[in-house]
C-alpha cells in the first residue's frame, strides 16, 4: 500500500475518533448536574476535541488537493464537506446542550438560594460575596455563550467560502475538459482530411504512372513495329 493511502486512512480514522469523542462529551454535558466547575471542565475538553477534529479535516482536504486523478480528488472533497457538516451539527448540539445545562445548574443554584432563604440559620450563612460570585459566574456563562455563537457564525462563513471555492474549481475543470474535447475533435477532423488527401495523391500518382507507361509503350510500338 502506498504511503499516501496509509496517511489517508490514518487521517480518516482520527477524524472518526475525534467525532466520537465530541459526541460522548456532549452527552456528558447533557447529563451534567453541576457544579459549574465540572461543566467548565467538560467544555474545555470539547474545545480540544473540536480543535483536533478541525485540523484532521483540513489535513484530509489538503490530501484531496494533492490527488493526481480528478475522480479521487472530487471523492475526497465530498468526504471533507460531509465531515464539516457533521462537525457543524456537533457544534450546534454542543451549544444547545451547554445552554440547557447552564440554565439547569443556574436554576438549581437559585432554588438552593431560595430554599435557604426560608431558613434563618442558612440565610445568615449566605454572604454578599457568595451572591456576587454567583452573579459573576452567570455573567461569565452568558459571555461564553455569546463567544460560542460568534465562533459558529465565523465557521459558517468559512464553510460558505470553501463551498464557493470548490464550486469554482469544479466549474473551471469542466471548462478545461470542454476545451480539450473540442481540440481532440478538431485534431480528428484534420487527421481524417489528411488521410483522404493522401489517398487522392496516391491515386493521381498511379494514374500518371499508368499514362506514362502507356505512352512509352505506344512510342516503342510505333518505332519497332511501324506497320502495325
Amino acid at each position: 500500500m502506498a504511503t499516501s493511502e496509509v496517511h489517508l486512512r490514518i487521517c480518516e480514522q482520527e477524524i472518526l475518533k475525534y467525532d466520537l469523542e465530541v459526541k460522548a462529551l456532549i452527552q456528558d454535558i447533557n447529563e451534567c448536574k453541576g457544579p459549574q466547575s465540572k461543566l467548565t471542565e467538560l467544555n474545555g475538553d470539547v474545545k480540544k476535541s473540536f480543535h483536533n477534529l478541525r485540523l484532521r479535516i483540513q489535513n484530509l482536504e489538503q490530501m484531496a488537493m494533492e490527488q493526481d486523478k480528478e475522480s479521487d480528488r472530487q471523492t475526497l472533497i465530498i468526504q471533507v464537506e460531509g465531515h464539516r457538516k457533521q462537525m457543524h451539527s456537533n457544534q450546534t448540539a454542543w451549544r444547545k446542550s451547554n445552554l440547557a445545562s447552564k440554565l439547569s445548574i443556574d436554576n438549581m443554584e437559585k432554588q438552593a438560594l431560595l430554599n435557604g432563604a426560608d431558613s434563618g440559620a442558612r440565610q445568615r450563612k449566605i454572604s454578599k460575596q457568595d451572591l456576587a460570585h454567583t452573579s459573576s459566574d452567570i455573567t461569565k456563562n452568558l459571555m461564553s455563550i455569546s463567544r460560542m455563537m460568534a465562533q459558529q457564525v465565523n465557521q459558517s462563513e468559512e464553510t460558505i467560502t470553501t463551498l464557493a471555492t470548490s464550486s469554482r474549481t469544479i466549474h473551471e475543470t469542466n471548462d478545461e475538459f470542454k476545451t480539450m474535447t473540442g481540440t481532440i475533435h478538431l485534431g480528428r477532423k484534420l487527421i481524417t482530411k489528411y488521410n483522404r488527401r493522401e489517398l487522392t495523391d496516391k491515386l493521381l500518382i498511379f494514374l500518371a504512372l499508368a499514362l506514362f507507361l502507356a505512352t512509352v509503350f505506344y512510342i516503342l510500338k510505333k518505332r519497332i513495329f511501324p506497320f502495325f
